[in-house]
């Protein structure tokens, strides 16, 4: 019997029954499981929240998304060819991070915004740190932050009211005032949960239509539905753990309960994770494998991090939302917590 591990360096040694066994170092795959097919999985996982929003908010948010992948694949190729490097468009990742910033920006914004995102996630972010696989921050939220901190007005006022009909095409191109809407999280927090209540509804109709998805927000992130199918499905393919969103969600839900209230342990934690981007962004955002922590304690304390900082910002931030600042606050920390957290080694004599 011989058991061959990988065809690079390898150290022989006597196995079971006198077996020839041939040991080889890392890494050894278990599966065909590549870059390509993970990507591409995930943005398989991306398509259901973006139909939803088509009818919900209007042809305008197909046509937002499809101009920011558009603009995410140009910028990589255009910059690879023009740096020398080879073109890897194929590899899913560039229309990733277009989908997941057409889907954390609202969906009466300008067309052209998301090309200004585009460049700033995929040439500032991506290629300039050296390609996929050594960028810092999270592509995506760093075009969308780009895009808050140059155009803070349209980024925090185009949101669309769902439109609750076949009229899918009715906020198509400009002049979309008519039909705006504040968010959720906004009211709530500059007009408490008497006043978010009363635009929405009763606390019954509320947790039922942001679950499914109608109610004003970025393109991609007001179905918690939609997103918690696509994450268990990565979930059960093993694609990502399980660590990082659950840290997340019960952090968030955790912290809102005890100071999100008008006294201690009256917030309403069940509003708070169905709010905002919390669930695009603890499945689809945080558990980036670039930017995120290998180790599965690792992966906790990141989770806790994130969902802490998100709470903390929407509490007493200026901005109602904290999801997106409070991942790349913690996306530096990824190389420490892996090492802080790294695996043992069995012994102290162990091969070097």
């Amino acid at each position: 019997m011989e058991i061959k591990r990988s065809p690079i360096s390898h150290q022989s040694c006597d196995g079971v029954d006198g077996h020839h066994l041939l040991v080889s170092v890392s890494p050894h795959l278990k599966a065909d499981i590549t870059v390509s097919r993970i990507m591409w999985t995930v943005v398989a996982c991306l398509m259901p929240p973006l139909i939803l929003s088509i009818f919900v908010f209007g042809f305008q948010t197909l046509i937002i998304t499809a101009v920011s992948v558009a603009s995410c694949l140009a910028t990589e190729v255009i910059s690879q060819k023009l740096l020398g490097r080879p073109v890897t468009i194929k590899d899913g990742s560039a229309v990733i991070t277009g989908l997941l910033l057409a889907y954390v920006i609202p969906p009466g914004v300008p067309l052209w915004m998301p090309v200004f995102g585009a460049v700033m996630a995929i040439f500032v972010t991506k290629i300039i740190m050296g390609g996929l696989g050594f960028n810092i921050f999270n592509p995506a939220l760093i075009g969308r932050a780009f895009l808050v901190a140059t155009y803070p007005v349209a980024m925090t006022t185009a949101w669309l009211a769902p439109i609750r009909n076949a009229a899918i095409f009715r906020n198509m191109g400009a002049g979309v005032d008519a039909v705006s809407s504040a968010t959720p999280l906004y009211v709530l927090k500059h007009y408490g949960m008497a006043a978010m209540l009363e635009q929405f509804g009763s606390r019954a109709s509320v947790y039922t239509d942001f679950f499914i998805g109608f109610r004003p927000g970025c393109i991609g992130e007001t179905s918690a539905l939609l997103l918690l199918v696509g994450g268990l499905y990565l979930i059960y393919r093993g694609y990502i753990r399980w660590h990082i969103p659950v840290s997340i969600i019960a952090t968030v839900g955790l912290l809102t309960w005890i100071f999100g209230g008008e006294g201690m342990f009256t917030g309403d934690p069940l509003l708070a994770v169905l709010s905002g981007g919390v669930m695009l962004g603890a499945f689809f955002m945080a558990t980036d494998y670039v930017t995120s922590p290998t180790q599965r304690s690792g992966q906790i304390v990141f989770g806790i991090g994130v969902g802490a900082l998100t709470v903390l910002i929407r509490l007493k931030g200026g901005y109602p939302e904290g999801v997106c600042y409070a991942i790349l606050l913690m996306n530096p920390l990824t190389p420490a917590l892996d090492q802080w957290f790294k695996p043992k080694r069995f012994s102290q004599g162990a091969v070097q």
